[in-house]
């Protein structure tokens, strides 16, 4: 109780002194409660953690970030609150060291998960912090979590014509034409209607994460594969892509999903979905000499290292490469 009343004594006191200041103040609050019993009364004691995590997804919230990564910040945070037990202002490094050792050990849970994690813990306690909730955030001694580097698949121009080939809707082959020349998230593809297509200039507006639109563009083969598609249409939702049958909803990242992981099965191809396509496009435009900073636009990242992770370069052009710089 007592290092508590010295953690919000000197916390109370962050906009007027420098952290020099503040280190002799702690000292000297020690020495002087050293031995003293302190209690308080029963509604004294501070009970503001659910307003802290309430007061950071808010924060979060006007930055732009999407209601589904509101969500999972949320479950991470409360989640290590009841599982340490308690306050926020008491957390210790040693408390969130035990916690991910312990979550990892329970869970079996990867590397990349407990990363996960530490990121977004790093981000609440810093801004704690910086809101002068905290005096010091508890993760700044917490490193990034070492990951294996795993060089993700991507679709041969074999594998990409074998799935056209044998899509059995007109629907099924505009959408993975439009997937795979767009690179768009599956989540911005079924939110296009029919009227945000721009046939003539072959583009299209979607809205990405943080609700920000960007314009991604489709190659003509997608362009015939889409008009046919609509053409052949008789609903009336306004909605580009629909279930097959009636009442026609819209589709749903689900059914795209599904739709994908059925045609994989049928054909024998492994590990198809969405996200796959995505990351093609960004491995084929690297290797084609596009520019990162423009592959980074193209899939609308925020981050060029998030666009880094995407394109895989072939290790055939690092061999062209060296032969022609270096070699």
């Amino acid at each position: 109780m007592t290092e508590q009343l010295i953690t919000e004594i000197q916390r109370k006191m962050l906009p007027y002194l420098n952290n020099e200041q503040l280190m002799h103040l702690r000292d000297a609050m020690a020495e002087t409660l050293e031995g003293a019993t302190i209690t308080y009364d029963s509604g004294s004691i501070p009970a503001d953690e659910a307003d802290a995590v309430e007061a950071f997804i808010t924060a979060k919230r006007i930055e732009g970030c999407s209601e589904k990564t509101l969500s999972y910040y949320r479950k991470t945070i409360e989640a290590l609150i009841a599982g340490v037990g308690k306050a926020v202002r008491q957390i210790t490094t040693d408390d969130l060291r035990r916690y991910l050792t312990n979550y990892q050990v329970q869970r079996r849970s990867s590397k990349v998960t407990i990363d996960n994690i530490r990121r977004i813990l790093s981000s609440f306690f810093s801004w704690l912090e910086d809101e002068d909730f905290i005096v010091k955030s508890p993760v700044r001694r917490i490193h990034k979590v070492k990951t294996a580097k795993v060089v993700k698949d991507t679709y041969t121009d074999e594998v990409l014509e074998l799935m056209r080939d044998n899509c059995t809707t007109a629907r099924d082959l505009a959408m993975i034409d439009l997937l795979a020349s767009s690179g768009m998230r599956v989540g911005e593809l079924v939110t296009l209607n029919r009227e945000d297509i721009n046939f003539n200039e072959r583009e299209c507006v979607v809205i990405g994460k943080g609700n920000k639109e960007r314009l991604v563009y489709f190659d003509a083969r997608t362009k015939i594969h889409l008009q046919n598609y609509l053409e052949g249409r008789t609903d009336e939702n306004p909605a580009l892509f629909v279930s097959l049958k009636a009442p026609f909803d819209r589709l749903m990242i689900g059914g795209v999903e599904t739709r994908l992981r059925e045609l994989g099965k049928r054909l024998n191809i492994p590990k198809v979905h969405p996200h796959k396509f995505r990351r093609t496009l960004a491995t084929t435009a690297i290797d084609k000499g596009m520019p990162i900073e423009q592959v980074q636009q193209l899939l609308g990242h925020q981050k060029i290292d998030t666009t880094m992770h995407y394109a895989m370069v072939k290790q055939q052009n690092v061999k062209l490469a060296h032969r022609k710089y270096i070699g």
